[in-house]
């Protein structure tokens, strides 16, 4: 089984002991990205639709790390603290993914590492 660390410094450093995404043959493993700013490593400046674009630019960053592109992936889970946010994450992703859509999960959760409101992580299949 060939395995690859996958590192850019377009996203935010890892903040645990994880890596940004694992390649095993043309599948990509892409660990849960929060809206951090790569250079500063803080959430973005704004509300919630800010942090959800910053979220899927870093994870567009990973993608291109690992040769691939957001359109490749085929899983998203996402996290949210407000479900009431669920529109909005709707709304900015179709401007990210073209149809067929991935599928994807949608989940509430309690709290998310530095309040960032918003967590996804990816599965993407290199063509």
């Amino acid at each position: 089984m060939a395995r690859e660390i996958i590192h850019t410094d377009k996203a935010p450093a890892a903040i645990g002991t994880y890596s940004q995404a694992v390649k095993v043959n043309d599948t990509v493993y892409l660990s849960g990205q929060i809206p951090l700013v790569p250079e500063t490593m803080e959430i973005v400046e704004g509300g919630i639709e800010e942090r959800i674009h910053q979220v899927f630019k870093n994870l567009t960053a990973v993608c291109e790390a690992a040769g691939g592109s957001l359109q490749q992936i085929v899983k998203v889970n996402i996290y949210l603290t407000d479900l009431g946010n669920f529109a909005k994450v709707n709304e900015i992703m179709a401007q990210y993914f073209a149809q067929p859509y991935p599928a994807r999960a949608a989940v509430g959760v309690a709290q998310l590492p530095k309040d960032a409101g918003v967590e996804m992580e990816a599965v993407m299949v290199l063509d």
